[in-house]
């Protein structure tokens, strides 16, 4: 595949200057506030496992609305810690699937939490258990995608704000654990979880923040030059409801990782690819460049959205342990 975005010259000199609206940081305020007036209420419940190397727990807590989410916490085996932790987040339409699928980090002395997306789950991989409960009755269940227009119109009924609150809630859960360092927490994600991972690092306090090839970045060029799923789902609704455009971009102004990324403090890591038919290159380049700490970006020119893979994931090990260090 060719480009379809800009050469890594024009990215290094991209910095579109995006203003966020005006009530950004008091409306994710009062919604974390709403958030945090449920109880955390974080229990595990130990899960018999093959994995002899590993302890592998479910683990369920109160995001948005006190709905209950669930995640895999999985430890090297015998693990009483406190261990440096990363707290990953799913791409789009994916759950949290089975806790073997995911060994890298524990392998590496890490415990890791995998959150499950509300709502998701069913587009690929094998699964997700966690419903978008305060999204109404029954469609409220794992569901296959489109959720970038569910309740778009308004942010305060827009589905990513429920999904950025549980994010930060995964977080504080992860931090209540015993056998997880509070002050090495880390969060991380590819796609969806990267942008989900950008706004936790805004919204809330981490290590150090591991952004692959970000989703939810730079909205409104995303859905005008991505030929793909999932922004083709905000233009495909546009294209049918022609007079709901304000509406609709003034809410995804709430979400856009850019506006999230400069409220970020923790050192970041961040991937493109230059082929990314998904995720344009530049959408993960504006959110990179408004970082508000110490950032750095890895690029792979001939990737698309699978980016760099494994290879991004020895990047990472070795970012983190250099800040360790």
């Amino acid at each position: 595949m060719p480009y379809q975005d800009m050469s890594l010259d024009q990215l290094e000199a991209y910095r579109p200057v995006l203003t966020a609206p005006a009530d950004f940081d008091a409306r994710w305020a009062a919604t974390l506030a709403e958030t945090r007036a449920h109880p955390l209420d974080v229990r595990l419940e130990r899960v018999a496992s093959p994995l002899r190397l590993v302890d592998v727990w479910d683990v369920t807590f109160s995001g948005f609305g006190g709905d209950r989410i669930r995640a895999w916490l999985v430890t090297p085996a015998g693990a009483v810690g406190p261990l440096p932790t990363i707290v990953q987040f799913n791409g789009y339409g994916g759950g949290r699937g089975m806790p073997h699928e995911r060994l890298f980090w524990v392998t590496a002395g890490y415990a890791h939490l995998v959150m499950d997306t509300r709502g998701q789950g069913s587009a690929w991989g094998t699964g997700g258990h966690t419903p978008d409960a305060s999204g109404g009755g029954d469609a409220a269940a794992p569901a296959h995608p489109g959720y970038m227009t569910r309740g778009i119109l308004d942010f305060e009924t827009y589905y990513y704000r429920r999904v950025y609150a549980d994010a930060v809630r995964a977080v504080e859960a992860a931090r209540s654990l015993a056998v997880v360092d509070d002050a090495r927490v880390v969060v991380a994600g590819g796609s969806q979880g990267g942008g989900i991972a950008i706004a936790a690092a805004g919204l809330t306090d981490v290590a150090a923040a591991l952004v692959d090839v970000p989703f939810l970045c730079h909205i409104e060029r995303g859905i005008d030059i991505a030929d793909t799923d999932p922004y083709q789902e905000v233009a495909r609704y546009l294209a049918v409801h022609r007079l709901h455009e304000d509406a609709a971009l003034a809410t995804l102004a709430y979400v856009d990782g850019v506006h999230h990324a400069a409220r970020a403090t923790a050192p970041a890591l961040f991937s493109a690819a230059l082929r990314d038919p998904t995720c344009p290159p530049s959408t993960v380049f504006a959110a990179y460049r408004a970082w508000g700490g110490e950032a750095a970006i890895e690029t792979y020119r001939f990737n698309g959205h699978e980016g760099g893979d494994a290879y991004q994931q020895l990047r990472q090990a070795a970012f983190l342990e250099e800040r360790w260090r």
